[in-house]
């Protein structure tokens, strides 16, 4: 498979989340999202447990389905005070634009979810909100790396995706429409995987490290 050849610093830095620039026209050959699992499952894992699976979804049937439950929420979180919209209310300059780009783009991705090539639905044995104490956070520190190991080696072949949560307000619905056993198996998010109209991302603004780093003691 043809890669783009990006450097490591440009690949961390311009793997972005996809949206309006998906091309929903173009399918996604199968063999091409397995090449991209085959990294995923190549991620640091915690006491060496792969947990993680993963299930791809291309059945148009499904996909509409998933589809109708994200839009389900969406409307739910777009009046919510954590949305794009809520936080561009009172920010300033590029700050306020920025949050409005991201919620145009949200709000095409549920318009036009049904019509993403392929979703990747990574999955993790056991009900994660049961887990005790550090439970949770031992489950999540497997299957995020190797997630973003997928999305990164989405990006070096000119795929894009974008990092979903909002269906999983209605999880037990969508466990259904995939055959997930809910009791047993959490989902962990809805990755949207398509090629990308043109492959010219760039890093996204933000505060500098330093900013957000304390040395030795909290500083806030």
């Amino acid at each position: 498979m043809t890669t783009l050849g990006l450097s490591a610093d440009a690949l961390l830095s311009t793997t972005r989340a996809v949206r309006r620039r998906l091309d929903f026209e173009r399918p996604v050959d199968d063999d091409l999202i397995r090449e991209c699992l085959e990294f995923a499952v190549q991620a640091p894992t915690g006491s060496n447990q792969q947990g993680w699976r993963f299930l791809v979804v291309t059945d148009p049937d499904k996909k509409a389905a998933l589809a109708d439950l994200y839009r389900r929420g969406w409307d739910v979180y777009a009046g919510m005070s954590a949305s794009a919209g809520a936080l561009a209310v009172g920010a300033e300059g590029e700050r306020a634009s920025q949050q409005l780009r991201v919620l145009r783009s949200a709000s095409y991705l549920a318009e036009n979810m049904h019509r993403v090539p392929a979703m990747l639905i990574p999955c993790l044995h056991g009900r994660i909100e049961k887990a005790p104490g550090m439970g949770a956070s031992s489950m999540l520190a497997s299957i995020i790396p190797s997630t973003w190991n997928f999305m990164l080696a989405a990006r070096e072949r000119g795929l894009g995706t974008c990092w979903t949560t909002i269906h999983l307000m209605f999880e037990e619905e969508a466990a259904a429409v995939l055959d997930i056993p809910y009791a047993d198996v959490s989902q962990i998010a809805l990755i949207t995987i398509g090629h990308t109209l043109g492959t010219d991302f760039r890093p996204a603004t933000r505060e500098s490290a330093s900013t957000v780093t304390s040395w030795n003691t909290w500083t806030g």
